[in-house]
């Protein structure tokens, strides 16, 4: 056997003193292993919690009618798809799935993909690349900022949610193709993109507008079709792109549009071509999913509800506010990370989990508990929350 230098040469590769930095800025981000499900209620080592924390939005993870379809449908298909879409992965399922989402948010057709992140990874760089323009709001997701610096185009950042930062710079391009990117629901401020005075702007500007409804999808719109349909917005310079691991309850996403676009990018996103489909009973799941979606009304109507108790009835720490939301997503910005850690502290010490949200997620210095709503909480629940909110102190020392 090898012997472990007691003095190990110089290296680049200091992954310790990376993980001291992390700390140090109280950024290390740890997870917790969750035992059981029970609608809001996680078992975790042993203690229950209340969960604020999920985007089930609707609380359908766990509905029975999606469970005994996961059921049904892996008896028929099994539990793989076995290669990419484009070989053998589309099932029957899968198409049937792409025509119901199509017809949910009243659009031509659907492209389905694994998972949200590798969508708009996929999607960006086959709707733009060098020669090309994309124009990315600045609190844009993750996904889509990274699709933007695969597409190797011009990336322009305006001001977030701000329509004539926007308009100046697609009419100082020169871009031969642009493309508009935003965030319909920004996922930790929970506001919403002035998506009709954007898709204006692309029709003016021979542009395309490509919207992620992660957070809208399920939760807006008439029969939880989506952002663009609260809106009434149709188009063919619209792309609507939508995760289902959220409201929808069990994962993967989809984009839609006019026909020939949506064709388009099934022959170009390589994040659709070369990866192995999801298997055929997710996407039998995701139809029971879609019936209940529509179905259910009450589930938003809660949401609703719960929505106006989080912004009539909540009684914040000096210095903390809600940040301007309407929708499930209602974030409580606090400020520094040692405070925003403090807090979420003292929610878990009464078995309530409610994330501290830090930079790199959010700009420097607006850290916050970011409280995410569900159908499935009881109005009990939310006033629990409500009250230990209420009760911390914002200079408690660090437990």
């Amino acid at each position: 056997m090898g012997r472990v230098s007691a003095n190990p040469p110089t290296t680049a590769w200091d992954f310790d003193a990376e993980l001291r930095g992390i700390d140090a800025a109280q950024l290390r981000r740890r997870r917790r292993v969750v035992d059981a499900y029970d609608g809001t209620r996680l078992r975790i080592d042993g203690r229950e919690m209340s969960c604020f924390c999920s985007n089930d939005y609707l609380g359908l993870a766990q509905h029975p009618a999606l469970v005994d379809a996961a059921r049904e449908a892996a008896a028929r298909w099994g539990v793989g798809a076995t290669a990419s879409p484009l070989v053998c992965g589309h099932s029957r399922a899968h198409d049937e799935l792409e025509r119901e989402l199509a017809d949910f948010v009243g659009m031509p057709r659907a492209l389905y993909f694994y998972a949200g992140f590798p969508a708009n990874t996929g999607l960006v760089p086959a709707l733009a690349t060098r020669g090309d323009a994309v124009f990315s709001d600045a609190l844009n997701h993750a996904c889509l900022i990274d699709g933007a610096r695969l597409s190797r185009a011009d990336l322009q950042v305006y001001a977030h949610a701000d329509a004539a930062d926007l308009e100046r710079r697609l009419r100082a391009s020169p871009a031969r193709r642009k493309l508009i990117v935003t965030d319909a629901v920004f996922s930790m401020d929970g506001d919403i993109a002035p998506l009709p005075e954007l898709l204006q702007l692309a029709e003016r500007h021979d542009a395309m507008l490509l919207i992620d409804d992660a957070h809208g999808f399920g939760v807006l719109g008439p029969h939880g079709a989506g952002s663009a349909a609260a809106f009434g917005l149709r188009s063919p310079r619209l792309l609507y792109m939508a995760t289902l691991g959220k409201a929808a309850g069990v994962a993967g996403a989809f984009v839609a549009g006019a026909e020939s676009a949506i064709e388009f990018l099934m022959q170009r996103a390589r994040s659709y071509i070369f990866a192995t489909a999801a298997p055929a009973l997710v996407a039998e799941v995701l139809r029971a999913s879609l019936r209940v979606i529509a179905e259910e009304s009450w589930r938003r109507e809660r949401l609703r509800e719960l929505i106006s108790m989080v912004r009539e009835q909540a009684r914040l720490p000096a210095g903390w506010r809600l940040g301007e939301s309407s929708t499930p997503v209602q974030p409580l910005l606090i400020g520094g990370n040692d405070a925003a850690l403090r807090a979420m502290q003292a929610l878990w010490d009464q078995g309530l989990w409610v994330p501290a949200i830090r930079p790199p997620t959010v700009p420097a210095g607006s850290a916050r508990l970011r409280l995410s709503l569900s159908a499935a909480h009881a109005p009990g629940d939310l006033r629990r929350l409500l009250d230990a909110i209420a009760g911390l102190r914002p200079h408690d020392p660090a437990p």
